[in-house]
Protein backbone atom coordinates (compact mmCIF):
# COMPACT_ATOMS: atom_id res chain seq x y z
CA UNK A 1 0.00 0.00 0.00
CA UNK A 2 0.61 3.79 -1.15
CA UNK A 3 -0.10 7.19 0.17
CA UNK A 4 0.64 9.06 -2.95
CA UNK A 5 3.48 11.04 -1.34
CA UNK A 6 6.19 10.85 -4.27
CA UNK A 7 9.55 10.49 -2.61
CA UNK A 8 11.61 10.71 -5.60
CA UNK A 9 11.31 11.59 -9.43
CA UNK A 10 13.14 8.41 -11.46
CA UNK A 11 14.08 8.49 -15.02
CA UNK A 12 13.24 5.58 -17.30
CA UNK A 13 17.00 4.15 -18.83
CA UNK A 14 15.53 1.79 -20.79
CA UNK A 15 12.39 -0.20 -22.00
CA UNK A 16 11.86 -3.60 -23.67
CA UNK A 17 8.88 -4.34 -25.32
CA UNK A 18 7.36 -8.01 -25.62
CA UNK A 19 4.40 -9.28 -27.03
CA UNK A 20 1.93 -8.36 -24.67
CA UNK A 21 4.62 -7.18 -21.49
CA UNK A 22 7.40 -5.21 -21.08
CA UNK A 23 10.64 -4.95 -18.83
CA UNK A 24 11.46 -1.49 -17.09
CA UNK A 25 14.17 -0.17 -15.89
CA UNK A 26 14.40 2.55 -13.77
CA UNK A 27 16.58 4.91 -12.18
CA UNK A 28 16.23 5.92 -8.58
CA UNK A 29 18.50 5.87 -6.40
CA UNK A 30 16.70 6.56 -3.49
CA UNK A 31 13.46 4.38 -3.60
CA UNK A 32 16.26 1.20 -3.78
CA UNK A 33 18.32 2.29 -0.73
CA UNK A 34 16.08 -0.24 0.78
CA UNK A 35 15.10 -2.28 -2.01
CA UNK A 36 14.96 -6.11 -1.76
CA UNK A 37 14.06 -8.64 -4.66
CA UNK A 38 10.22 -8.88 -4.56
CA UNK A 39 9.50 -5.46 -3.36
CA UNK A 40 6.57 -3.05 -4.32
CA UNK A 41 7.66 0.46 -5.77
CA UNK A 42 5.15 3.02 -7.29
CA UNK A 43 6.03 3.84 -10.77
CA UNK A 44 3.66 6.66 -12.28
CA UNK A 45 1.09 5.64 -9.65
CA UNK A 46 1.43 1.58 -10.73
CA UNK A 47 2.34 -0.70 -8.05
CA UNK A 48 5.17 -3.18 -9.47
CA UNK A 49 7.30 -5.71 -8.09
CA UNK A 50 11.67 -5.50 -8.03
CA UNK A 51 13.09 -8.10 -10.17
CA UNK A 52 16.45 -6.81 -10.34
CA UNK A 53 18.07 -3.71 -8.26
CA UNK A 54 21.27 -2.34 -7.68
CA UNK A 55 22.52 1.05 -6.16
CA UNK A 56 21.48 3.35 -9.04
CA UNK A 57 17.81 1.71 -10.00
CA UNK A 58 15.40 -1.25 -10.60
CA UNK A 59 13.88 -3.96 -12.79
CA UNK A 60 10.59 -4.36 -12.94
CA UNK A 61 8.08 -6.52 -15.42
CA UNK A 62 4.83 -4.97 -16.67
CA UNK A 63 2.26 -7.15 -17.61
CA UNK A 64 -0.70 -6.61 -20.14
CA UNK A 65 -3.81 -5.96 -17.70
CA UNK A 66 -1.01 -2.98 -16.56
CA UNK A 67 -0.48 -1.86 -20.07
CA UNK A 68 -4.02 -1.99 -21.00
CA UNK A 69 -5.24 0.30 -18.16
CA UNK A 70 -2.09 2.42 -17.59
CA UNK A 71 0.37 4.60 -19.50
CA UNK A 72 3.39 2.93 -18.86
CA UNK A 73 3.53 1.01 -22.53
CA UNK A 74 4.12 4.95 -23.92
CA UNK A 75 6.91 5.62 -21.90
CA UNK A 76 10.35 6.25 -23.87
CA UNK A 77 13.89 6.34 -22.10
CA UNK A 78 14.62 9.63 -20.50
CA UNK A 79 11.25 10.09 -19.50
CA UNK A 80 10.73 10.73 -15.57
CA UNK A 81 8.42 9.35 -13.31
CA UNK A 82 6.96 9.47 -9.66
CA UNK A 83 8.31 6.98 -7.52
CA UNK A 84 7.25 5.83 -4.39
CA UNK A 85 7.98 2.84 -1.92
CA UNK A 86 5.46 1.13 0.14
CA UNK A 87 4.69 2.35 3.14
CA UNK A 88 6.04 0.58 6.02
CA UNK A 89 3.55 -0.25 8.87
CA UNK A 90 5.33 2.10 11.27
CA UNK A 91 5.18 4.96 8.67
CA UNK A 92 3.55 8.35 8.60
CA UNK A 93 0.21 8.38 6.54
CA UNK A 94 0.82 11.64 4.47
CA UNK A 95 -1.80 11.31 1.58
CA UNK A 96 -4.50 8.52 1.78
CA UNK A 97 -5.12 5.26 0.94
CA UNK A 98 -3.52 4.26 -2.44
CA UNK A 99 -3.07 1.07 -3.48
CA UNK A 100 -1.33 1.30 -6.77
CA UNK A 101 -4.16 -0.45 -9.06
CA UNK A 102 -4.92 2.08 -11.46
CA UNK A 103 -8.63 2.52 -12.52
CA UNK A 104 -7.38 4.09 -15.94
CA UNK A 105 -6.04 7.17 -17.77
CA UNK A 106 -7.22 10.54 -18.11
CA UNK A 107 -5.97 13.45 -20.31
CA UNK A 108 -4.87 17.15 -19.47
CA UNK A 109 -7.27 19.39 -20.65
CA UNK A 110 -6.17 22.97 -19.27
CA UNK A 111 -3.53 24.35 -16.93
CA UNK A 112 -4.52 27.71 -15.25
CA UNK A 113 -1.42 29.28 -13.24
CA UNK A 114 -1.69 31.34 -9.94
CA UNK A 115 0.40 33.21 -7.99
CA UNK A 116 2.96 30.10 -7.16
CA UNK A 117 0.34 27.10 -7.54
CA UNK A 118 -1.89 26.14 -10.73
CA UNK A 119 -5.08 24.94 -11.34
CA UNK A 120 -4.85 21.82 -13.51
CA UNK A 121 -8.03 20.16 -14.79
CA UNK A 122 -9.02 16.84 -16.63
CA UNK A 123 -10.71 14.61 -18.35
CA UNK A 124 -13.43 12.29 -16.49
CA UNK A 125 -13.99 8.34 -17.62
CA UNK A 126 -17.48 8.51 -17.30
CA UNK A 127 -16.90 4.62 -15.35
CA UNK A 128 -14.80 6.79 -12.50
CA UNK A 129 -17.54 9.77 -12.60
CA UNK A 130 -19.19 8.48 -9.27
CA UNK A 131 -16.17 7.62 -7.44
CA UNK A 132 -14.84 11.27 -7.86
CA UNK A 133 -16.07 14.00 -5.59
CA UNK A 134 -15.54 17.62 -5.12
CA UNK A 135 -13.07 17.65 -1.72
CA UNK A 136 -12.54 14.13 -1.81
CA UNK A 137 -9.23 12.26 -2.89
CA UNK A 138 -7.74 11.23 -6.08
CA UNK A 139 -4.34 9.72 -6.98
CA UNK A 140 -3.41 11.07 -10.68
CA UNK A 141 0.18 9.48 -11.35
CA UNK A 142 1.05 8.17 -8.00
CA UNK A 143 0.49 11.72 -6.54
CA UNK A 144 -2.24 11.98 -4.08
CA UNK A 145 -4.65 14.78 -5.16
CA UNK A 146 -7.65 16.61 -3.39
CA UNK A 147 -10.24 17.09 -5.91
CA UNK A 148 -10.91 21.01 -6.41
CA UNK A 149 -13.96 20.65 -8.65
CA UNK A 150 -16.36 18.23 -10.57
CA UNK A 151 -17.79 19.31 -13.73
CA UNK A 152 -19.52 16.79 -16.82
CA UNK A 153 -16.94 14.59 -17.74
CA UNK A 154 -14.08 16.82 -16.24
CA UNK A 155 -12.09 17.18 -12.50
CA UNK A 156 -9.76 19.50 -11.28
CA UNK A 157 -6.94 19.80 -8.79
CA UNK A 158 -4.75 22.37 -7.58
CA UNK A 159 -1.33 21.71 -7.54
CA UNK A 160 0.92 23.95 -4.65
CA UNK A 161 4.51 24.69 -5.39
CA UNK A 162 6.04 21.47 -4.01
CA UNK A 163 3.99 19.09 -6.06
CA UNK A 164 4.91 21.24 -8.60
CA UNK A 165 8.84 21.01 -8.70
CA UNK A 166 8.91 17.38 -7.04
CA UNK A 167 6.66 15.67 -9.49
CA UNK A 168 5.78 14.69 -13.19
CA UNK A 169 2.91 17.23 -13.29
CA UNK A 170 4.66 20.20 -12.35
CA UNK A 171 5.94 19.42 -16.62
CA UNK A 172 3.30 18.13 -18.33
CA UNK A 173 1.31 19.76 -20.81
CA UNK A 174 -2.36 20.04 -22.06
CA UNK A 175 -2.62 16.69 -24.14
CA UNK A 176 -1.07 14.38 -22.08
CA UNK A 177 -2.39 11.24 -20.16
CA UNK A 178 -2.00 10.93 -16.47
CA UNK A 179 -2.89 7.41 -14.62
CA UNK A 180 -6.34 7.32 -12.02
CA UNK A 181 -6.61 5.71 -8.86
CA UNK A 182 -10.22 6.84 -7.02
CA UNK A 183 -10.43 6.37 -3.62
CA UNK A 184 -10.78 2.58 -3.04
CA UNK A 185 -13.62 3.13 -0.02
CA UNK A 186 -16.18 4.36 -2.33
CA UNK A 187 -15.57 1.59 -4.23
CA UNK A 188 -16.04 -0.86 -1.15
CA UNK A 189 -19.21 1.17 0.14
CA UNK A 190 -20.30 1.03 -3.66
CA UNK A 191 -19.83 -2.91 -3.58
CA UNK A 192 -20.93 -3.47 -0.37
CA UNK A 193 -24.64 -1.35 -0.84
CA UNK A 194 -25.06 -3.50 -4.02
CA UNK A 195 -24.86 -6.78 -2.08
CA UNK A 196 -27.01 -5.83 0.74
CA UNK A 197 -29.99 -4.83 -1.56
CA UNK A 198 -31.17 -8.01 -2.29
CA UNK A 199 -31.08 -8.70 1.06
CA UNK A 200 -33.34 -6.10 2.51
CA UNK A 201 -35.70 -6.97 -0.49
CA UNK A 202 -36.10 -10.55 0.63
CA UNK A 203 -36.01 -9.33 4.46
CA UNK A 204 -38.98 -7.45 3.49
CA UNK A 205 -40.52 -10.19 1.27
CA UNK A 206 -39.95 -12.30 4.20
CA UNK A 207 -41.45 -9.83 6.55
CA UNK A 208 -44.78 -10.19 4.35
CA UNK A 209 -45.35 -13.57 4.40
CA UNK A 210 -44.92 -13.76 8.22
CA UNK A 211 -47.76 -10.80 8.40
CA UNK A 212 -49.84 -12.78 6.33
CA UNK A 213 -49.57 -16.13 8.19
CA UNK A 214 -50.17 -14.32 11.38
CA UNK A 215 -53.39 -12.53 10.08
CA UNK A 216 -54.78 -15.93 8.73
CA UNK A 217 -53.56 -17.68 11.66
CA UNK A 218 -55.82 -15.17 13.72
CA UNK A 219 -58.67 -15.06 11.36
CA UNK A 220 -58.94 -19.03 11.78
CA UNK A 221 -58.62 -19.28 15.80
Amino acid sequence: MFTGIVEELGTVAAIEHGADSAVLRIDGPLVVSDATHGASISVNGVCLTVTEHDSSGFTVDVMAETLARSSLGALAPGDRVNLERAMPADGRFGGHVVQGHVDGTATITSRTPGDRWETVDFTLPAGLAAYVVEKGSITVDGVSLTVAHVGDGVFGVSLIPTTLDLTTLGHKGVGDVVNLEVDVIAKYVERLLSHRQPDRQTDRQTDRQTDRQTDRQEVES
